[in-house]
C-alpha cells in the first residue's frame, strides 16, 4: 500500500529540527501576544510540524485550524537567533493542511477552486471582475446601497466584507504603463516590472509610478501588457503545486538573462518571488533560471538604493509622513532602511517614526477575510499609533497593507493619505 504523502515528513528534516525552543520569537508573535496560549505561537506550531514529522502526530482539524490562525508575517524569523526558515515550515504546514482535508466542505472547495484556480490563474479573468466591480462603483450602485441601509438587513460579515471592498481604478496598468518605457537621461540598466493580479486591479497607478520613477533614475523599463499571478496566494494558501506552475511560466514572461533587475514593488509578492528556487528545488529544467531569477528579483526600494536614487527638485510643498512596514518587505526581504532612504529623498518631507511600525496590521495576504476578529484588533491597534503620530500621510509598500490602512482610515473616520513610498516620490519628480 502506497504511504500517504504529506509534506512536513517529506521535507528536509533538517528545517523541522532546527527550533531550539528558546521562546525569543514569543514576544513578536501577534497571535500569541492577543492569546499567551502556547500553540498560538511560532514555537506551539513548530512543536505541531515536528510532531507531524516525526510520525507522532496526524494532521488534525485542531492542528490545520492553528495554521490558518497563523498570519504568517514571518515576525518570528527576525528576532531567531537559529535563522529557523519559517517560511519554509508555514508553507509545508499549510501544504499539509489542505492535504488532510480535515478543512474540507462543500462551500470551501467551491469557493478555493474560484479564487484560487479560476480567477487567480488567468489576469484577463481577474481583470473582468474588476471592470464589474467597477461598473458597480462608477455608477453610483455601491454609495446608494451603502446609504439605503439595506445592508443591516444582511448578516454582520456579510457587512463586513462589503465594507472591506477595494476601490477598483478607473484603468489597468497596461492602459497606463507602455511596454517599453525609456530611461530618461543617461541609461544605465534594463530592468522588468512585475505589475501583480490584486495590483493591477486596486493600484495600477502605483505601478505607472514605479515606471516613471524607474526612468528617471536611468533604467529603461519593460512591462508586458499580459501578466499573472506570482503564485505567492497559494504558496500562502496549501497548494505548492499551483505555485509552481505560475513560477514557471513568470520565468518563462521574463527570462533573467535579459535583465539586470526584476523589480516587484509588493512586498508580500517579493518575499515570495525571491525564493523561486526553492518552491522549484526538484525541478532540473528550470532550477537553474529559478536561481537566476531569484538573484534579479528586486524590491523597488531595494533597487532605488542600490544605484543611488535622483533627488527631486528642492522646492516641494511640506508633509508630514509616518511609514508602516509591510511585514514580508521587512521580515521576508529584509527591505527596512530603504523605505525610509527613498522617503528622506524628497524635500519637504518629514518622516515621523511609527511606534511599533512592523507589527502587523492584519491584512497578512487574505487573513483579514478569513480571520476578520483578529485582524480587527491588530488593524485597531496599528490605527491607534498611526493617529498618534498626527501625520498627513501613512506610507507603506505593500497592496494588501495599503487596502487595510484604508479600510482602517474610513472606519475611523480619518482624513488620512494612504500612500506607497514611490508614489510620493513619482509626484515630487512631477513637479
Amino acid at each position: 500500500m502506497k504511504a500517504k504523502h504529506s509534506h512536513l515528513k517529506d521535507l528536509d528534516y533538517s528545517v523541522v529540527q532546527q527550533c531550539m525552543h528558546c521562546g525569543l520569537c514569543l514576544p513578536t508573535c501577534p497571535t500569541y501576544d492577543a492569546t499567551k496560549l502556547e500553540r498560538n505561537s511560532p514555537r506551539g506550531r513548530i512543536a505541531l510540524m515536528r510532531a507531524i514529522a516525526d510520525d507522532r502526530l496526524e494532521a488534525t482539524k485542531a492542528f490545520a485550524d492553528e495554521m490558518y490562525f497563523c498570519l504568517g508575517c514571518l515576525a518570528c524569523m527576525t528576532a531567531c537567533p537559529a535563522g529557523v526558515d519559517y517560511a519554509d515550515l508555514f508553507e509545508h504546514a499549510r501544504a499539509e493542511a489542505e492535504e488532510s482535508g480535515k478543512l474540507a466542505s462543500p462551500k470551501r472547495t467551491i469557493i478555493r477552486a474560484f479564487t484560487l484556480r479560476w480567477l487567480f490563474g488567468d489576469l484577463e479573468r481577474l481583470r473582468l471582475l474588476g471592470r464589474a466591480i467597477r461598473l458597480w462603483q462608477d455608477t453610483g450602485m455601491q454609495a446608494l446601497v451603502r446609504n439605503s441601509g439595506v445592508l443591516r438587513l444582511f448578516p454582520k460579515r456579510l457587512r463586513e466584507l462589503e465594507a472591506m471592498t477595494p476601490t477598483v481604478e478607473d484603468a489597468f496598468s497596461s492602459d497606463l504603463i507602455e511596454p517599453f518605457t525609456a530611461a530618461t537621461g543617461p541609461r544605465r540598466h534594463r530592468v522588468a516590472l512585475l505589475t501583480g493580479c490584486a495590483q493591477d486591479l486596486t493600484f495600477a497607478t502605483v505601478n505607472r509610478d514605479t515606471a516613471e520613477v524607474l526612468a528617471r533614475n536611468g533604467c529603461d523599463v519593460v512591462t508586458p501588457a499580459s501578466q499573472g499571478c506570482c503564485g505567492s496566494l497559494h504558496a500562502h494558501n496549501g497548494e505548492l503545486e499551483l505555485s509552481r506552475e505560475l513560477a514557471r511560466k513568470s520565468i518563462d514572461q521574463f527570462p533573467p538573462d535579459q535583465f539586470d533587475a526584476i523589480i516587484t514593488n509588493a512586498g508580500g509578492c517579493g518575499s515570495h518571488l525571491k525564493h523561486y528556487a526553492k518552491l522549484l528545488a526538484d525541478d532540473p529544467t528550470y532550477l537553474p533560471r529559478a536561481q537566476a531569477w531569484d538573484a534579479k528579483v528586486k524590491d523597488i526600494h531595494e533597487w532605488l538604493a542600490a544605484i543611488g536614487i535622483q533627488p527631486p527638485a528642492a522646492r516641494q510643498p511640506e508633509q508630514v509622513v509616518t511609514y508602516h512596514e509591510s511585514c514580508h518587505l521587512c521580515h521576508g526581504q529584509k527591505v527596512s532602511a530603504q523605505p525610509r532612504q527613498l522617503l528622506r529623498v524628497i524635500p519637504g518631507l518629514k518622516l515621523v517614526e511609527l511606534s511599533e511600525a512592523t507589527w502587523c496590521c492584519g491584512s497578512a495576504g487574505i487573513y483579514n477575510l478569513t480571520q476578520p476578529e483578529m485582524a480587527g484588533q491588530l488593524l485597531d491597534r496599528k490605527m491607534d499609533h498611526v493617529i498618534a503620530t498626527k501625520a498627513q500621510v501613512v506610507a507603506t509598500g505593500n497592496p494588501g497593507c495599503l487596502l487595510q490602512l484604508v479600510t482602517g482610515c474610513r472606519s475611523r473616520g480619518v482624513d488620512l493619505r494612504v500612500a506607497h513610498p514611490v508614489t510620493l516620490l513619482a509626484e515630487a519628480y512631477r513637479r
